[in-house]
């Protein structure tokens, strides 16, 4: 074949061209520009990695919301003052928070998402409520933007087949609700339950809990069962005819602080004095009980996996101690948490450095690769015995619960029931 002077000329421009595009796709390959490195996903530099949270900032569930955001920036604000965060890959970098107010509202959070995006934030997570992180859930599968550490009890959210995306951080629904139904169950004496539930997800996950741990216990009756919605702004007929029933143990299965201190005050004024089950997310000893003046029942519980700041067993844990620290200087929250989402948030935080520890690419894939292969845990403010264990499909980040007993200060752990 014979090629003349001037078209081998052309041929030579043309190769060297291409050898400098290859050339420049390689250097644009990370964060740093190493050759071979897998191309950085939006979100992440050679310095820093900037994540999102959409949360109830306004709104019924603000008290809780803002606390996601005060804990995570208490994490991150005390690691970035101490010089960052060291990557699997070698790269030390600060986390930037982007914050957006959902006030609960599934179709602004969904907006936020979409905001985010924009943005260029690296992964969304950490924010509260179930319909507003299923507002997005789809969108973000569709686009491959981790939504992790969800604080819902929604098990679509540790569906890795469902949900590739995703990670629950809070234990399921149903958890809760069996820990609870253990614990009666194991009691000696004859109980009568009424439940009042949320009609949603929420409050049929936790009432499945509860109904499958008394299953087959002689000593259990429910003798009610009443259900609201959570854009109600009263459930005062559903207590007076729960408490007509005579039940001597409420199982009470509602995430929205109005009605709660409202249904503490209700079954008070009628005189109706049980004993009382509350999730964890509506628990707070200030924010919650202390209005509701629940010092008047024979016995307040829930179920828990972090430590009560305002508990006096914790007063000088050193995990308690730096933790009201960080959220005082870099949480911007001066006062003692009304909501556990404070620690929460600050346990997640913990668990997304544990992740950015084992990221060895800049990449999204290899962090939830990395946020997938946690496991016994113990992040800074859990209860012994409880621990991060992002391992198994179908549960979240943290499973175990303990049931805790309101002692009108703060919960201890409960032995027994009574």
């Amino acid at each position: 074949m014979n090629v003349s002077k001037g078209t081998r000329g052309l041929l030579g421009a043309v190769a060297m061209a291409s050898v400098l595009a290859l050339s420049l796709t390689g250097c644009r390959g990370s964060a740093g520009g190493g050759e071979g490195t897998a191309a950085a996903s939006p979100g992440i530099t050679d310095t820093t990695i900037t994540l999102g949270i959409t949360t109830p900032l306004s709104g019924a569930t603000a008290g809780p919301g803002t606390c996601t955001v005060a804990g995570a920036k208490a994490y991150f604000g005390a690691k970035n003052a101490e010089g960052g965060i060291k990557f699997g890959d070698g790269k030390t970098r600060k986390v930037e928070i982007k914050t957006y107010d959902d006030a609960y509202d599934p179709q602004k959070s969904l907006s936020n998402f979409q905001q985010m995006v924009s943005d260029g934030v690296f992964a969304e997570g950490i924010g509260l409520g179930t319909p507003t992180n299923r507002a997005f859930r789809e969108a973000a599968i569709s686009q491959k933007v981790p939504q992790v550490l969800v604080m819902t009890g929604d098990p679509l959210f540790s569906d890795q087949k469902q949900s590739p995306w995703q990670l629950g951080l809070v234990p399921i629904y149903q958890n809760e609700g069996q820990a609870f139904g253990k614990l009666v169950a194991s009691s000696s004496g004859q109980h009568k339950v009424a439940i009042l539930s949320q009609n949603d997800d929420y409050g049929k996950g936790y009432v499945a809990g509860f109904k499958d741990a008394i299953k087959g216990a002689s000593n259990i009756t429910v003798v009610g069962e009443q259900t609201y919605e959570a854009t109600d702004t009263s459930v005062d007929a559903q207590i007076t005819q729960l408490a007509a029933t005579g039940a001597d143990i409420f199982f009470n299965a509602m995430s929205i602080t109005p009605l709660t201190i409202a249904s503490l005050q209700k079954a008070q004024q009628i005189g109706w004095k049980p004993s009382w089950f509350l999730p964890s997310n509506t628990s707070s000893p200030t924010a919650i009980l202390a209005p509701g003046k629940a010092e008047a029942y024979p016995g307040v519980y829930s179920v828990s996996f972090s430590k009560a700041p305002q508990s006096p067993e914790f007063a000088k844990d050193d995990d308690v101690v730096k933790f009201l620290s960080d959220l005082k200087q870099y949480g911007n929250y001066q006062d003692m948490p009304a909501f556990p989402h404070c620690m929460w948030s600050y346990i997640a935080g913990a668990t997304l450095d544990q992740a950015f520890q084992h990221m060895t690419e800049p990449t999204r894939d290899s962090f939830m690769k990395a946020l997938r292969n946690i496991k016994s845990y113990a992040a800074p403010l859990m209860l012994q015995g409880t621990d991060v264990d992002t391992t198994v499909d179908g549960q979240p980040a943290i499973s175990k619960v303990l049931v805790q007993k309101y002692n009108g200060k703060g919960y201890a752990t409960a032995k027994s029931f009574g």
